[in-house]
């Protein structure tokens, strides 16, 4: 059933598919604020790379946009807990946030209200982990946490430490946490044939490229944002990084990074619609077709 009178609308999908364009025109309309939720954007100077679109936004305001140093680590913990200020602080000015992103796993923390704690390092509990081998510590992870909201935390070792050591921590704390603020939202997703959105990806990256992207990241790396670090933001980052340390040529390159963002895409849709089977409904809108006019009949 739609939400009535909701206080927080939020649109969703796959990487190039047009939710910034659509959030703005929304936001035009309302008066309205955007909260962004993309993983990258919050890093200061990673602006083609993570695909800000900054200009699209002209005059409307915008929040969790270069927020963060770059060869810094930004987490769901800190989004969720700056979101939901940026919420009230829209709120605070009698306007309806819209928040904006693809995400999955931040849009699911604010939505679905994960109960997060801030966990610092525990030596003691990483002394006791290292003599677990990789399938133990998984196995470990998953008694402590069934449903794992992030699959990379399954594969990568050091991911997967930190992984229980949050989860133990968050088991800790849970009982002295503080309410979360009431959402009652709205959920519009946009949705494209998989060989169009394929297209716009191939599009969007060429557009990128010519405006300067492999600049953007010699640049981070002339900052002193170290090679290990870039490839750890993913996708563009990694791929660039490689180029420019002489392990792929640019062809090579431009391939393997069209590939690996529809593979993205894809992971995004099937996290859009794990949200869904944990109960967050969502407006599906066709992009081909109006979105706008189908999110403001949902609307009005």
């Amino acid at each position: 059933m739609r939400t009535a009178n909701p206080n927080l609308i939020v649109i969703l999908g796959a990487t190039a598919g047009g939710k910034t364009g659509l959030a703005v025109k929304l936001a035009r309309r309302l008066n309205s604020e955007i909260i962004s939720a993309d993983s990258r954007q919050v890093y200061r100077g990673m602006d083609l790379g993570t695909g800000k679109d900054l200009a699209e936004y002209g005059e409307v305001p915008y929040h969790l946009i270069d927020i963060a140093e770059p060869g810094t680590e930004y987490n769901v913990f800190q989004f969720q807990r700056d979101c939901f200020a940026a919420i009230e602080e829209v709120w605070s000015r009698d306007k309806l946030p819209i928040l904006c992103g693809g995400t999955g796993m931040y849009l699911d923390a604010v939505l679905r209200g994960y109960r997060l704690v801030e966990v610092p390092e525990d030596p003691a509990l990483r002394a006791e982990l290292a003599k677990l081998n990789d399938v133990q510590l998984c196995e470990h992870l998953i008694k402590m946490k069934p449903e794992q909201h992030n699959q990379t935390d399954l594969t990568e070792r050091s991911r997967l430490i930190r992984a229980i050591e949050i989860a133990r921590g968050e088991q800790a704390a849970a009982a002295g946490l503080p309410p979360l603020p009431v959402l009652k939202p709205l959920v519009f997703g946009l949705k494209w044939p998989r060989e169009v959105l394929r297209q716009r990806i191939g599009l969007r990256l060429q557009q990128r490229l010519d405006e300067g992207m492999i600049d953007e990241v010699r640049q981070l790396r002339d900052s002193g944002v170290p090679w290990d670090k870039l490839e750890f933001y993913g996708l563009e980052y990694r791929l660039i990084a490689q180029h420019l340390q002489g392990q792929l040529n640019r062809n090579d390159m431009v391939q393997k990074l069209r590939s690996a963002i529809g593979q993205f895409a894809k992971r995004q849709e099937t996290f859009f619609r794990r949200m869904e089977k944990n109960g967050v409904e969502i407006v599906w809108l066709d992009g081909q077709g109006d979105p706008f006019a189908e999110l403001l009949a949902q609307l009005m």
